[in-house]
């Protein structure tokens, strides 16, 4: 039967041993699946002594495993992982199927027969350890027997779902957390196999997402979305959302992208305010207000700033519902440098001196962009009124003389960042109220409230919040908001700190930059540098003393950047 090879399986369990594919006809694929996994689980070496035993009593070797670990039973064995490919063809010859029971191979009646019969139909055998010898569906009396097992199977797949669902609202009811953590949090057991009692902040991953709020709500050019956020984490290699999950309990990242979408929906989600969620809203207790299982990454304030500043960004259009893959190559000058010509932004496309240097080229002719007819003619062609040659200038080049305007402008000037203050908190504390009064309304207009029992406790919860309310307003209250801070370094300093051109864009960026690059042939400088900032640090540098009006003297004196924080507000 060939000689004895090792298999490896698609988890941290067993290797199992195979034999290589010989063409005696007996050559079986193991299946072996479980839904859940955990790490004291023996059920991968039970089923894969009975599938060995299974072949072994009907004369046949295991050539591989088809194992499907963390796979529910009611998924298509065609779709399954480990399977489906074998299934589909994909994966070479194969002369049946072997497993430790028939739920192995799915707990759908369909699914089951569907694939017994493809089965058969290829002239391939079928081999369960809960069946003497090979499944002969020619016999009426074993096909039902397959059925049966099939059905039962099925059945106690559906208890078990519902026993499932019934444990989920019992917990729900009572505030007890019975899912994954969201992004940004890890679930906490007093002991391994107890339940989880709280959730805590996970230090990276909600570092993480407070950076990117962060950014979000101080951007002003609308260059900072969801979207971009995205493409930025992945291209520094954070983990994704799914990944960083299944890193949590021990699998194998993917390498999954970050995704515009998800991470909108992380950053408005009242999830992130610490409470216990379901279908995308927060579980009431008694008294009408969330049940809260965590610290917040954010206050209240921040979440509604998030939510307004992300409701007037543009949105995606569905056909990019797929998060872009990242530049892996940001050009520093790209996206700041326009033609002095037409006005379009110019872009890395080809080279100057022969082929010898990338540059940047105004293309805005080439692809047809409304007033750019006169901008793009070649250097040395005929000379029409109006028209100038396109201009190219040397990607280095650019590159070099902005970073030397940048600096000798801005580069002494004090690096400032924004930090959240959350004030006194009672603002905070009548928006949580307010935000559960809403809520309660909301409910009462959908009927939820409409007995008699129902309506007297809606009646009592929502007069107690608002007596709540009155009371904080009462109280002295200093209102949250952003200010600025020195860091104790210049723009040099974390110019040079920086280690990759797309967040040295940024900083230009944020200084409000604009690089403008003419012709040769035009006699107006070949490249043009601005700022929209309003102070220039050399300016103020010169021209403070007695001036008590001048933004040096006024104390604002310095250059605002967006840069990491390590708390956004608690």
């Amino acid at each position: 039967m060939g000689a004895h090879i090792m298999g490896m399986t698609s988890m941290n369990a067993p290797v199992a041993p195979v034999t290589a594919y010989d063409g005696c006809g007996m050559c079986l694929l193991g299946l072996r699946r479980l839904s859940r996994v955990k790490g004291a689980t023996s059920s991968p070496e039970r089923q894969e002594a009975l599938v060995l035993s299974a072949a072994e009593a009907v004369g046949g070797h295991i050539i591989a495993w088809a194992d499907d670990w963390e796979v529910s039973g009611a998924t298509d064995p065609l779709t399954r992982p480990g399977l489906g490919p074998w299934l589909r063809g994909e994966k070479g010859p194969y002369d049946g199927l072997a497993g430790s029971a028939v739920d192995r191979i799915g707990r759908n009646v369909v699914d089951v027969l569907s694939t017994a019969y493809a089965n058969h139909s290829a002239g391939r055998a079928l081999v369960t350890a809960d069946h003497n010898g090979i499944w002969d569906l020619n016999d009426s009396n074993q096909e039902n027997e397959l059925t049966l097992k099939a059905m039962g199977a099925q059945m106690e797949h559906r208890a078990i779902r519902e026993r499932n669902r019934q444990e989920l609202r019992r917990a729900r009811a009572v505030g007890q957390i019975s899912s994954r953590p969201s992004y940004g949090y890890r679930n906490v057991r007093p002991a391994p196999t107890q339940k989880v009692t709280h959730r805590e902040l996970e230090e990276h991953s909600a570092e993480v997402l407070r950076d990117v709020a962060r950014r979000i709500l101080l951007d002003t050019t609308d260059k900072t979305t969801p979207y971009s956020e995205a493409a930025r984490l992945t291209l520094a290699g954070e983990l994704a959302p799914v990944d960083w999950l299944a890193n949590q309990y021990g699998r194998e990242p993917k390498g999954i992208a970050w995704g515009g979408k998800s991470l909108h929906d992380m950053l408005v989600s009242e999830a992130a305010l610490g409470y216990l969620m379901h279908q995308g809203r927060p579980v009431l207790d008694k008294s009408g207000k969330p049940y809260r299982v965590g610290s917040p990454l954010w206050d209240r304030a921040t979440h509604i700033a998030l939510k307004a500043k992300l409701a007037a960004s543009p949105k995606r259009t569905m056909k990019s519902r797929t998060p872009r893959a990242p530049q892996q190559k940001t050009r520093l000058s790209g996206g700041i440098a326009t033609c002095g010509n037409c006005g379009e932004n110019m872009y890395r496309n080809g080279t100057t001196s022969k082929g010898k240097y990338p540059a940047y080229r105004c293309t805005a002719r080439n692809r047809g962009i409304p007033g750019s007819q006169h901008c793009g003619r070649k250097l040395g062609a005929p000379k029409a009124p109006g028209t100038f040659a396109s201009p190219i200038i040397a990607r280095a080049e650019l590159d070099s003389i902005v970073e030397r305007w940048f600096l000798d402008r801005f580069g002494t000037a004090l690096l400032m960042k924004s930090v959240y203050d959350p004030g006194s908190g009672h603002a905070a504390a009548i928006a949580e109220l307010e935000a559960a009064r809403a809520r309660l309304r909301d409910d009462r207009q959908a009927g939820i409230y409409d007995s008699p029992d129902d309506a007297e406790w809606f009646r009592t919860r929502f007069a107690d919040i608002g007596r709540e309310i009155a009371e904080l307003k009462k109280l002295p209250d200093r209102p949250a908001g952003w200010t600025s801070v020195p860091t104790g370094k210049t723009v040099t300093d974390e110019w040079h700190a920086t280690t990759t051109e797309a967040a040295k864009r940024e900083m230009l960026e944020a200084h409000g930059i604009q690089v403008v690059v003419y012709p040769t042939e035009r006699n107006m400088g070949r490249v043009v540098i601005t700022s929209t900032i309003p102070h220039d640090p050399v300016a103020e540098a010169t021209d403070t003393e007695g001036n008590p009006g001048h933004p040096a003297m006024r104390g604002d004196r310095g250059s605002h950047m967006r840069i990491a924080e390590p708390v956004l507000a608690a």
